[in-house]
C-alpha cells in the first residue's frame, strides 16, 4: 500500500509565525520569520520520512469559505491576518512549489476540504493518508490504515486511537462538533451540552440523527440532566444540524486535474535559488534545501 503525506501547512506557517524570532527579514526589509520556520519543518518533514507521494493544502482565505454562506459567523471571532503574515503564506507556498511538492489551496474550500478530498480520492487507488496536523477536525477521515501526526508532540493515532483522544469514534467526530459546537472555529453547538454529555449521547445513538428522532428516550437515560437535555436538544435541533455541516469536512472540493496521487516531482532548482536569496537563508538551510533538489 502506498502512503500519501497530507500536510495542514496553515497550521505550521501559524506555529512558526508565533514562536519564530522576529529577527528574519527578506531583502526588501520585510517580517519572514513564518516562512524560516515553515521550511525548517517542511525539511524535517522530507528528509525525516522521505515520501514519494506528499500534498501541501493551505487555507486562501478565512472568509469566504463555503462555510459562511451556511453561517457568516464562521470564523468571524478569528483576527484577520496581519499583512506581514499575508505575505508570508504566499513565500511558504512558493517554497513548497519549489520543493516539487504538491500544493493545494482554493477561496472556496479550506485546507481540511482539500485534504479529506484527495484523501478519498486516492483511497480507492490503494494509498494510506498520514493527516500531518494536530487538528482534530481531520480525525473524522480517518479510516482503515490512516494515521494522523501531531508533528510537534510526535503523537501518532489511527481511526482506532480516536475514542481514547476525544471520547468518541473517527466516524462521530462531525456529529460530537455538532452538539458541542467549536469555539476555535466560532460553530455555536447546543447550548448547554459539553463534552462529556455528548460523548455519552453518542455512545448511546451512535449518531446525531437518530438521536434528535429519539429525543423522548433521552430523559430516561442514566445521564445527569438529561430531560434538561432532551429539551435543549428539540429547542436547538436545527443549530446542531447547521453546526455538524460547518464542522463536516468535504471529500467533494475542486482540485487540480495534475493533483491525482501527489508525486513529489523534482522541484525547481532556478526559482528556488532565487527564493533562498531573497528570504535570506542562512547557509546550513540552504544546503538543506539543495540537497533535496539535487545539488
Amino acid at each position: 500500500m502506498h502512503t500519501l503525506y497530507l500536510v495542514d501547512a496553515s497550521l505550521y506557517v501559524f506555529r512558526a509565525w508565533h514562536s519564530m524570532p522576529d529577527e528574519f527579514h527578506d531583502a526588501d526589509g520585510h517580517p519572514v520569520n513564518a516562512v524560516h520556520g515553515f521550511a525548517r519543518f517542511l525539511l524535517e518533514l522530507i528528509e525525516r520520512e522521505r515520501p514519494q507521494h506528499i500534498a501541501v493544502a493551505f487555507d486562501e482565505s478565512l472568509e469566504t469559505s463555503f462555510r459562511n454562506t451556511l453561517y457568516p459567523a464562521y470564523k468571524a471571532n478569528r483576527e484577520p491576518a496581519p499583512d506581514s503574515l499575508e505575505r508570508q503564506f504566499a513565500a511558504c507556498q512558493a517554497f513548497a512549489r519549489a520543493l516539487g511538492l504538491c500544493v493545494m489551496s482554493d477561496v472556496a474550500y479550506e485546507a481540511d476540504d482539500l485534504i479529506g478530498t484527495l484523501l478519498a480520492r486516492q483511497r480507492s487507488e490503494g494509498f494510506r493518508g498520514v493527516i500531518v496536523s494536530a487538528d482534530k477536525d481531520l480525525s473524522q477521515l480517518l479510516r482503515g490504515g490512516d494515521e494522523q501526526w501531531d508533528y510537534a508532540r510526535q503523537q501518532r493515532w489511527t481511526a482506532d486511537g480516536v475514542k481514547a483522544r476525544y471520547g468518541v469514534h473517527a466516524h462521530q467526530v462531525a456529529d460530537y462538533l455538532g452538539l458541542t459546537g467549536d469555539a476555535i472555529d466560532n460553530i455555536p453547538g447546543v447550548p448547554g451540552i459539553g463534552a462529556k454529555t455528548a460523548a455519552a449521547l453518542l455512545e448511546h445513538f451512535e449518531a446525531l440523527d437518530p438521536l434528535l428522532l429519539r429525543l423522548a428516550e433521552v430523559p430516561y437515560l442514566r445521564l445527569r440532566g438529561a430531560a434538561a437535555h432532551a429539551a435543549r436538544l428539540g429547542e436547538h435541533r436545527e443549530l446542531a444540524l447547521l453546526s455538524r455541516s460547518l464542522a463536516t469536512i468535504a471529500l467533494d472540493a475542486p482540485l487540480a486535474n495534475d493533483v491525482d496521487a501527489a508525486p513529489r516531482g523534482s522541484g525547481d532548482r532556478t526559482a528556488m535559488e532565487s527564493l533562498l536569496e531573497r528570504l535570506r537563508f542562512g547557509p546550513m538551510t540552504r544546503r538543506r534545501v539543495l540537497a533535496q533538489l539535487g545539488g
